[in-house]
């Protein structure tokens, strides 16, 4: 039995989006972060590193190693990408931006599979509003595209993307084919061939970026959605049987790749103490806000047609999504990263809230998101200033603590822009308190627009402060000043990130400390110089500095000479 729908929605409430704004929007959000700085610790250097290692032809392709040490994360693809870009980049370019490129191409390509996802999920007939007596209801068509808009700016307004998908990470990609399979899944009774190749390259991607497990769970669940769905199989039940034995190929192909190819890994693990789970749930909280109130919210509006007989494939498929993702979080070491691919089917859930909601409630989430990100944006621009003049001083002195040795200076081209971006936040908050039309993304308008500003304020005005606290340049040029004017330097213990960050900003040559190592320094991680201080032989080497990161607390390096080569000075 068919449930009725919770969605009320007249034709006047179905406006869309204009494409200029959206396109302008999506490319404020996209540009900023990629643009304008140097790799960040931990995870975005360290996979620099190994697209650096591939390009120069120092490692395998299909085992790549930095310093002896494959990556964490057993994907292929990504680190192919970035080498591809570095190649084929021509030598002007920045090699760290040449490596973006590519990631900049994938998160663009996210952002417009969950606007798709979202349109064909709201075309299906269960997902479609109540039908007036006299008419006057809203159009499929017109009300998905109206749900759509309101999808993917709720995406954009998810806290937890910001940082992640702006990194030249595995994540990333995973991102985007994550999306691009959810999007085959939600058009694939409406469109032939396109599903079909999204699905080949979302998965296929998936399971060449180290998450082979995650793209098989995915597909089970598209099949599974795809034979529930009984609108097709009535209707055309011929393309719905080719579409399925389509997804069961496609479903032993990924399992094939992954085997042939020794991709399966598993590294699954509950949190061992309740501190781990606290933060675990601290971690849900904010990375996916605003969009877990506005999927409660739809879970308790729709659950009708949730529990149906015949469930809809716009509730089913981004709730298998989202069971799958966040489980991921839970049982895998990196829960940002697994936590990120949840958002497109959160999105994508949060949207079927919008039609559900009353004036209230809209109220209550427009006048959060006022106070919330003008008063982000307010200290933004307030410590901003006390960098560059002093004043205030409190902020000023904060900066100085946390940021040692940072030297601010005022730059006009990201100034200009945090300036466009402000003045246009203040019209946006002007046009939303004024009287239009109801339309049903407009509940989403000022989450994503505050989300936007406070990164491209981050990104522009914050950045160089930024690089300074996140980067290993300012490391790795204390270590340069020691050790020159030798053009050789051993290694050992250190991490893969400390590793990738002495190749990018150092013109040194490195090599693993060895009995055949000919360099006259060498140095090691402080942390384990210290706990094992009997690895480095007193009569061969000698400590002569120990070089911490500007930002205090963080980690250092001890630089050794060589004894037989030099007088030792005085260790410091």
């Amino acid at each position: 039995m068919n449930q009725p729908s919770p969605a009320i929605v007249p034709q006047g409430a179905v406006r869309r989006l204009p494409h200029l704004a959206l396109w302008l929007f999506a490319l404020a959000y996209v540009l900023p972060g990629f643009i304008g700085r140097t790799p960040w610790r931990s995870a975005d250097i360290t996979a620099y590193g190994y697209m650096a290692e591939l390009a120069a032809g120092r490692t395998p392709w299909l085992a790549p190693t930095l310093g002896g040490m494959p990556p964490d994360v057993d994907g292929l693809l990504p680190y192919w990408l970035g080498a591809w870009a570095l190649q084929l980049a021509p030598s002007w370019v920045y090699p760290g931006f040449a490596a973006r490129l590519p990631f900049i191409a994938l998160l663009g390509l996210a952002l417009m599979a969950v606007w798709y996802g979202i349109y064909y999920l709201a075309r299906s007939p269960l997902a479609q509003p109540v039908a007036f007596a006299f008419g006057g209801e809203a159009q499929p068509k017109d009300y998905a595209r109206t749900m759509a808009d309101g999808g993917l700016l709720a995406f954009i307004a998810s806290l937890g993307l910001a940082q992640l998908s702006h990194e030249t990470t595995p994540a990333v990609a995973q991102l985007c084919f994550v999306a691009l399979s959810f999007y085959a899944f939600a058009a694939l009774p409406y469109r032939r061939w396109t599903p079909a190749l999204s699905a080949l390259i979302g998965l296929s991607g998936l399971t060449l970026s180290g998450g082979p497990s995650l793209a098989l769970l995915l597909a089970l669940g598209g099949i599974l959605a795809h034979v529930l769905d009984r609108t097709q199989a009535q209707e055309e039940p011929r393309r719905h049987r080719q579409g399925l034995w389509r997804l069961i190929a496609l479903t032993v192909f990924i399992a094939l790749l992954a085997t042939v190819l020794d991709l399966w890994r598993w590294r699954l693990g509950l949190p061992a103490s309740a501190s781990s789970w606290q933060s675990l749930a601290r971690l849900l909280l904010w990375f996916t806000w605003p969009l877990w109130p506005l999927v409660l919210w739809t879970l308790w509006r729709w659950h009708r047609q949730l529990f149906d007989l015949r469930p809809s494939r716009h509730l089913s498929l981004p709730l298998w999504y989202a069971l799958i993702t966040v489980s991921a979080t839970v049982l895998t070491p990196a829960s940002d990263r697994a936590l990120l691919l949840a958002l497109p089917a959160l999105a994508a859930l949060a949207a079927f809230a919008l039609p559900t909601m009353n004036r209230s409630v809209s109220a209550i989430i427009d006048w959060f998101t006022l106070l919330f990100f003008t008063g982000c944006a307010v200290v933004i621009w307030v410590v901003w200033v006390a960098m560059l003049t002093g004043t205030p001083p409190q902020p000023a002195a904060n900066v100085a603590k946390l940021l040692p040795g940072f030297e601010p200076r005022f730059i006009i081209l990201p100034f200009v822009f945090a300036t466009i971006a402000t003045l246009a936040w203040g019209w946006l908050v002007k046009w939303r308190i004024g009287r239009h039309r109801a339309a049903l993304w407009k509940s989403m308008v000022l989450p994503a627009g505050g989300a936007a500003l406070c990164w491209l304020l981050l990104t522009t005005l914050w950045m160089p402060a930024v690089n300074h606290a996140r980067s290993y340049a300012p490391l790795v040029e204390r270590v340069v000043e020691v050790v020159q004017p030798s053009d050789c330097l051993a290694w050992f213990g250190l991490s893969r990130g400390q590793l990738a960050g002495l190749q990018m900003h150092s013109p040194l040559r490195l090599e693993p400390l060895s009995d055949s190592a000919r360099c006259d320094w060498a140095v090691i991680d402080r942390d384990i110089l210290d706990q094992t201080p009997e690895i480095m032989s007193a009569s061969l080497w000698e400590r002569v500095a120990g070089l911490d990161h500007p930002r205090p607390g963080d980690e250092g390096l001890v630089l050794l000479r060589r004894l037989s080569d030099a007088a030792a000075p005085a260790a410091r």
